[in-house]
């Protein structure tokens, strides 16, 4: 292909990188990631539902996982800071009776003590002392994280392999020690490292501009040279592939 017409492409795909919620239907077909960890968030969280649980989703998103669960609205609480994000929550979760509130999961969280069964926390920030003073003595903290060397090879293909990680702590063991010292017993732990699979170059652009704290910077025309080596790759390939680092903790008050 033309390289004018590519780069008219990405920039097309630079143009459209929004995103409200956690939603990337827009590169659906396009790439592929987290098909083969080796456990279920959805399946695990399940397993701690009842119909009286009050459960609270720390860094929503738009509410997506939550809303998916089906567990009564009334008893089920949520935060997130994001500006769009906060805007489509209040839209979406409070007239369904969530109690929304806007909140840095790092900082201080506005509920009462002792007020949930469960919280959880799908690739969002954490602060465990809030998490231990808001949960009942006998509740259980579920969260996924992205790890420090996720996506490191697409940042190196698209930038440099000398940028400094975004979040250098981000480990298994780190997160384990964290929890434990708070007074936590860990109940599950698990880390992994599984392919993300890309399948056409602008997929790749609009991923890298949502995802703007792993690829600084970046953009179709300051990194032109890398895109066109990318898409060199992808010619030779069919594929254009990195890892994902993830890890699953578990933890009971």
């Amino acid at each position: 292909m033309e390289r004018e017409k590519l780069l008219k492409q990405w920039l097309q795909e630079e143009e459209a990188a929004h995103i409200h919620g956690w939603d990337f239907s827009h590169i659906s077909g396009r790439y592929q990631e987290e098909q083969d960890l080796p456990w279920s968030y959805e399946e695990i969280v399940r397993n701690y539902l009842r119909p009286d649980v009050k459960m609270l989703d720390i860094d929503t998103g738009g509410g997506e996982f939550l809303l998916s669960l089906g567990h009564p609205c009334e008893n089920l609480a949520a935060t997130e800071n994001y500006p769009p994000n906060v805007e489509l929550c209040g839209k979406k979760l409070l007239p369904l009776g969530v109690d929304f509130k806007r909140a840095d999961g790092n900082s201080s969280l506005p509920f009462g003590d002792g007020s949930f069964d469960v919280v959880i926390n799908r690739h969002g920030d954490w602060n465990p002392d809030e998490i231990w003073r808001v949960m009942k003595t006998g509740g259980v903290f579920i969260t996924e994280q992205v790890g420090t060397e996720n996506d490191r090879e697409l940042v190196g293909l698209l930038l440099s392999d000398e940028l400094p990680f975004p979040f250098p702590g981000q480990y298994l063991d780190i997160a384990r020690t964290t929890f434990q010292d708070r007074g936590f017993s860990i109940l599950k732990a698990e880390e992994a490292f599984r392919p993300i699979k890309f399948w056409d170059v602008g997929a790749l652009v609009w991923f890298a501009r949502i995802i703007e704290w792993e690829f600084p910077g970046f953009s179709v025309r300051g990194y032109l040279d890398n895109l066109y080596r990318a898409q060199e790759l992808l010619e030779q390939k069919g594929v254009i592939e990195g890892r994902i680092h993830r890890f699953l903790l578990v933890a009971q008050k």
